[in-house]
């Protein structure tokens, strides 16, 4: 270790007294706030930044820097940005871009350090420069003064074709087209609007009369090349559900005679939403990516996914449930979740990461949700992109990235904690045995937060503690775990524990009915020198 990284370590453990961090943190918790050890860090970022970037450029490393010893040798340095929705696209300089709800926009070149660079549906923003003339159709027709998640893909004709929708809200009042831009940050050019949905008592697009519980709500696109180099749209939010078209890679619209195109999940209003769809080369799957519940914090979002062989279906969760069959009872109250929460596979949802340790260091999210995807042909390694909401924070919202690996069964575990420039790694039984936070994120559809509960993974292979079961500790990182003679499959790995700010062991596994669980040995505090 450099003389620059032992300064910057000790910057981040003594930035501040202990007791200075206590009362900052009981502050940051009662305020409802985020939590106060991340203001200190903003408060002293600054410096910090300088520091780390200095030792970044004197040791030869990126923004998280690299392995020495057996032991990692950086600090990740993360910059925060707020983009509902966030869907990723990387330019030809190989520069990541998300784009979402209210014509915002953030780019990042690490996937950790982002940077706003477009919000709102006014004219000024550098997106559509002239919005509201631009677009008048579209907010016309939708009666809303603002737009949905937007889609941005690069077609062969190397244009920037960004995907837009607006809806009136409380209806399926919809309208989505498209925009074309020669730099990906824009000025983009409408080209019309290519869908509509909500035309009550009317001829919809496939000709029959508009009915909500069966056609779509043209929202929420990503388009997408599937494995042979065909172009797709998926598509879809609550309404009759999620709904897939073949597309014209030479005109970015759906081809001809297509209405609605095929439906692939959902019906009769079922609160799901915010399709993504990424196609893995390893299990050569197609997993599609979906939001159940409602986005506000107190709707209980979601992530789960299903997959197919084929971009257009069937999909299917890892029960083997066709997910075109999954639908709100239409005997029940609208928005019925009891309807359609068993199914699915669930990566996430609402948790809280306890501190075993009494230091003030919890959190966690809220209403983790409308996530994209992304596989690094260079690395072979997939992340999952996201907006989530956090813990006794009321609507304010971020983008976060977390790591993917595949378990045995070939459905992607994530990591427990954010992308903080981890790789996968052997797991050592020796190493992993400890006292470990467990939060098992069920398959529930709710505002409650699940609160991680004390563990022990014992180095003879039993579990003890909340739970009680066995472990086994496989090549390449996998883990097993089985609990109540149900068997979680997974991956080990060490990954940044932003609260406490080390790395730290991890575990991620999945069960055959759909179920996420997730562990993380929560580092004791800094001692004070």
């Amino acid at each position: 270790m450099t003389a620059l990284s032992i300064v910057v370590g000790r910057l981040l453990r003594r930035r501040i007294p202990l007791e200075g961090q206590r009362r900052l943190r009981r502050r940051g918790s009662s305020r409802g706030d985020e939590p106060g050890r991340r203001r200190m860090v903003r408060a002293a970022g600054g410096a910090l930044a300088v520091l780390v970037a200095a030792g970044a450029f004197l040791t030869g490393c990126g923004a998280f820097g690299e392995k020495g010893g057996g032991k990692e040798a950086w600090v990740p340095v993360f910059h925060e940005a707020s983009v509902h929705d966030p869907s990723i696209v990387r330019d030809e300089n190989g520069m990541f871009y998300v784009f979402g709800s209210h014509l915002a926009a953030a780019k990042s070149p690490d996937l950790m350090r982002w940077e706003l660079i477009a919000s709102g549906v006014s004219d000024g923003n550098p997106l559509i420069p002239n919005v509201r003339e631009e677009l008048r159709e579209t907010l016309e027709w939708a009666e809303s003064d603002t737009l949905w998640a937007a889609d941005v893909i690069r077609l062969p004709d190397g244009k920037y074709y960004m995907y837009y929708n607006a809806c009136r809200g409380d209806s399926p009042r919809s309208a989505m087209g498209v925009a074309v831009a020669d730099s990906i940050e824009g000025p983009y050019r409408d080209i019309g609007i290519i869908l509509k949905s909500g035309m009550w008592g009317e001829p919809s697009e496939d000709g029959t009369v508009y009915d909500a519980r069966v056609h779509p709500n043209v929202v929420d696109p990503h388009v997408f090349f599937d494995k042979d180099g065909k172009l797709w749209m998926v598509y879809g939010s609550y309404s009759g559900g999620i709904f897939i078209l073949e597309m014209d890679e030479t005109t970015g619209k759906p081809l001809p005679g297509q209405g609605y195109g095929k439906k692939l999940v959902g019906g009769n209003h079922s609160r799901i939403e915010g399709p993504y769809m990424l196609y893995s080369p390893d299990t050569e799957y197609y997993y599609l990516f979906l939001s159940f519940g409602g986005l506000d914090s107190f709707g209980g979002y979601n992530i789960r996914v299903a997959r197919s062989k084929h971009p257009d279906g069937p999909f299917v969760d890892a029960e083997g449930v066709d997910m075109a069959e999954v639908k709100a009872d239409p005997a029940k109250p609208l928005f019925d979740d009891a309807s359609i929460e068993p199914f699915g596979v669930k990566l996430m949802g609402n948790h809280r990461w306890r501190d075993p340790h009494g230091a003030f260091r919890e959190f966690g999210y809220v209403s983790p949700g409308h996530n994209s995807a992304w596989y690094d042909e260079e690395t072979g390694r997939y992340y999952l992109i996201f907006h989530s909401r956090f813990p006794y924070s009321g609507e304010r919202h971020e983008i976060r990235v977390h790591q993917m690996v595949f378990n045995e069964q070939g459905w992607p575990v994530v990591v427990p904690f954010r992308y903080g420039g981890e790789r996968p790694e052997d797991a050592d039984p020796e190493r992993i045995a400890g006292d470990y936070e467990l939060v098992n994120h069920g398959k529930d559809i709710s505002a409650e937060v699940k609160e991680s509960v004390p563990i022990r993974l014992e180095a003879d292979g039993t579990i003890s503690g909340s739970v009680s079961g066995r472990w086994t500790a496989g090549d390449g990182g996998k883990i097993r775990l089985t609990l109540s003679g149900e068997d979680y499959d997974g991956v080990w790995l060490r990954a940044w524990d932003p609260e406490a700010e080390a790395f730290t062991e991890t575990f991620s596994a999945l069960s055959g009915k759909g179920i996420a669980l997730w562990g993380a040995r929560r580092p004791e505090p800094p001692r004070d020198e």
